[in-house]
């Protein structure tokens, strides 16, 4: 059981959604996952797309089991290293009368287009070089008039069974003209070479966009002209904005490089993009990999559109996000990233290099969990006090109490002892009661400045147990030293 899917752009949601599609099914049925690159329309190649779309694939997670650097049984996986059976087949379409050769210049063809338009209806070519006679086209082949090759469509239904869409019949042969299949400088459509590479590459299954859905009939036809057997298609939903407006690749904000810049984890894509759509037999926040496998069914996938809202992508990364500080060996990643983001980010400004090492940034990591979308949330000014030490003057604490050096006191004999969130939160409450002239509420407050120089944050004594004993003692002794 063989799926494949094809890319000549950097790789966005839509085309992720899509190849985590065919890796699902491939993945149920011991299939495999081919990954084939179009770069057969040279006007829109873009050269570091094919990298781009197998690193990103391996960052997901998903990679392909054949195709591009892989390689594989049935390669080349580049369709311009391909050009040899792409015109082996419009040949044997050709000498067959199910293709001919059309010399239609761009600016006829546009006349048309125009024309069409102009009296309300949709653009068509009018198959003019259908009727030209061998010894016409010889001549002007001869004389060296540049043409293309069109496959000649029937007008009649070609019914299929699509996995998703159910039983779809078009007549497509009465509302388009015939498509061209092999363009004038020799390379493939990606009619004709969809179908070629099919057919050469043994695939069985066929997971791709339901753009492609009325296509399909031309692409039957074709593979019925070349004596083939289609293999079984499933045509996906569009991947919709939340609004209903369609996913535009000139949004920046749509590639998969621009979420891995933002800190996202793949897996928290891979869940947003399913949890927003159909095919599963349940439909739940916070799935991995391994679960999105298990529970894939694609007769589940419905033909409703699927409406993709990015502003709940940080709450899918922060639940992710969790799993992966939790987990020791996934931490310890997070640890690295963060320590080089800190570095990056403050770097001379550090007074201890204490706030470098392993134990104290996975400490801080444990503590902001689930509070946190993204490890460079922890860089942010809010967060700054974990790697920098405040500067606050005697006078601000002053305002709050006269009693701050008790307090500073007080805390740093506390400190002398372990203590979880809870122990410490009642020793706290302890400790304000022994105090003559300040309420707990300002003694919390007292700490709080002292230790981020800030007025608000998460609970005092979180930052305590963040902070560690030694750089809660240090901060809170420069307050006993003034």
């Amino acid at each position: 059981c063989t799926e494949t899917h094809q890319w000549a752009r950097f790789l966005h949601l839509g085309g992720l959604r899509t190849a985590l599609y065919n890796f699902l099914f491939a993945q149920q049925h011991a299939g495999t996952f081919i990954l084939r690159l179009e770069d057969t329309d040279r006007s829109r190649l873009v050269p570091a797309a094919a990298r781009d779309i197998e690193d990103q694939l391996e960052w997901a997670g998903i990679p392909p089991d054949e195709g591009g650097s892989k390689g594989g049984l049935y390669g080349p996986y580049v369709q311009s290293q391909r050009l040899h059976l792409y015109s082996a087949a419009a040949v044997a379409l050709l000498e067959s009368g199910h293709a001919y050769r059309c010399f239609c210049t761009n600016q006829r063809l546009e006349l048309l287009k125009r024309e069409a338009l102009r009296n309300g209806q949709t653009p068509r070519y009018d198959n003019r070089c259908r009727s030209l006679h061998a010894d016409q086209v010889q001549e002007k082949l001869s004389a060296g008039i540049p043409s293309v090759v069109r496959f000649r469509l029937s007008d009649s239904l070609e019914p299929f069974q699509d996995l998703v869409f159910g039983f779809t019949q078009h007549a497509v042969g009465q509302v388009e003209g015939d498509p061209v299949i092999v363009k004038a400088d020799g390379f493939p459509t990606y009619h004709l070479a969809s179908v070629v590479d099919d057919w050469h590459m043994q695939v069985s299954h066929v997971l791709r966009g339901s753009e492609w859905l009325i296509s399909t009939c031309k692409h039957l036809q074709l593979y019925r002209a070349l004596g083939w057997t289609p293999p079984t298609f499933a045509h996906l939903p569009l991947l919709l904005n939340k609004d209903g407006s369609k996913l535009s690749k000139r949004q920046g904000d749509i590639f998969i490089q621009h979420f891995r810049q933002q800190g996202v984890l793949p897996e928290a894509l891979l869940d947003i993009v399913t949890h927003c759509g159909s095919g599963f037999s349940s439909n739940r926040l916070g799935r991995r990999l391994h679960e999105l496998i298990g529970e894939f069914n694609v007769s589940k996938i419905t033909a409703h559109s699927a409406l993709l809202d990015l502003d709940n992508l940080p709450h899918f990364n922060r639940v992710h996000l969790q799993r992966r500080i939790e987990d020791d060996a996934l931490c310890r990643p997070l640890v690295d990233e963060l320590k080089d983001l800190i570095a990056h980010s403050y770097g001379d400004q550090i007074e201890d290099q204490e706030v470098l090492q392993r134990d104290y940034i996975q400490r801080v990591l444990h503590f902001r969990k689930g509070h946190i979308s993204s490890v460079k949330d922890l860089i942010s000014p809010v967060h700054s006090y974990l790697w920098l030490r405040p500067s606050i003057s005697r006078e601000q604490l002053e305002q709050l109490s006269s009693e701050f050096r008790e307090i500073a006191a007080k805390v740093i004999q506390l400190m002398q002892t372990e203590h979880t969130t809870e122990d410490l939160n009642a020793e706290l409450k302890i400790a304000s009661k022994t105090l003559k002239k300040t309420k707990y509420s300002s003694m919390m407050k007292i700490l709080r400045v002292t230790l981020s120089g800030q007025q608000q944050g998460p609970s005092v004594s979180e930052m305590i147990l963040s902070l560690g004993q030694k750089e809660v003692c240090c901060r809170l002794q420069r307050v006993l030293d003034h």
